[in-house]
């Protein structure tokens, strides 16, 4: 895996993984005889500060505009950030293993004028032949509190979002950020224009593509939000990095946002976890 934007990729019996050195950025993992499990998009920009769209973006320290609404970079800085790759156990020749650590800090963001506590983050992307576990961990090294929103901004590749669901989220509150009002889910999601809904949920949801013959199961630990998000056509098209590949993916984001945002005290660490499967 080099030391660049550029993924480092890794192979095992015809299977796919690979993760991005800029961001810790999960590209692709696909196991053998398989279409893609995580879009990616084909206009997607590999550039130094640029945000890839597609795979896993690490959404930290603030979702979105953050709970003031005036924070930029949009959903914070760790996904352009230079993360440095700690860790790599390659046992794909034994037990079909990948796992690949990055860690991140607040030394050397001076230099962007972001103003942050101090923090300690690690992103932990482990692969195999039958899952895919993506771990943030946060500790806060500082003498006061730290509080923060994270997410796991999961591109998952469908063959037609109008043709698939989501289930596992029925009965569930949601904040509707596209109607800008509160609601609660009946049934499994399905994608008829614009979607992005921040549900209150701690459980597994699942992907249902009847066109590909497959089910995509999304698991998640520390979470109270799972955020589903396609930007439709109108707003899809208008996205430079987007354009027409707009109904090729579903975003399902383990996260903590809002009124579930993480705060820790000094000493702490919080765990959140993402899992991805093909049942």
């Amino acid at each position: 895996m080099a030391d660049s934007i550029f993924p480092g990729i890794e192979t095992h019996k015809g299977g796919h993984y690979a993760v991005l050195d800029a961001g810790a950025h999960v590209l692709a993992w696909t196991p053998r005889g398989q279409n893609p499990v995580l879009w990616v998009s084909p206009l997607a920009v590999f550039a130094p500060g640029t945000a890839v769209r597609g795979g896993i973006p690490v959404v930290f320290p603030w979702f979105g505009a953050g709970p003031s609404g005036d924070r930029r970079p949009s959903h914070g800085f760790a996904r352009t950030a230079a993360w440095r790759r700690t860790a790599v156990t390659n046992d794909l020749a034994t037990s079909g293993r990948l796992e690949v650590r990055h860690a991140l800090d607040a030394s050397g963001l001076d230099a962007t004028g972001l103003d942050s506590e101090p923090f300690e983050a690690e992103l932990v992307s482990e692969f195999t032949a039958g899952q895919l576990a993506v771990s943030l961990v946060v500790r806060n090294p500082g003498p006061g509190a730290f509080r923060y929103e994270e997410a796991l901004h999961t591109y998952l590749a469908v063959s037609d979002v109008g043709a698939v669901s989501v289930d596992g989220l029925s009965g569930c509150t949601y904040l509707d950020k596209v109607a800008g009002a509160a609601a609660v889910q009946d049934g499994p999601v399905r994608f008829t224009g614009e979607t992005d809904r921040i549900y209150r949920h701690t459980a597994e949801v699942v992907v249902d593509d009847p066109d590909w013959g497959r089910r995509i199961a999304v698991g998640k630990q520390g979470s109270a939000n799972t955020v589903v998000w396609n930007p439709g056509r109108e707003k899809g098209t208008a996205l430079a990095d987007v354009g027409p590949n707009w109904p090729g993916f579903v975003c399902i984001e383990a996260g903590n946002v809002g009124d579930d945002a993480i705060e820790l005290a000094p000493g702490e660490e919080h765990i959140l976890t993402q899992t991805v499967r093909l049942s």
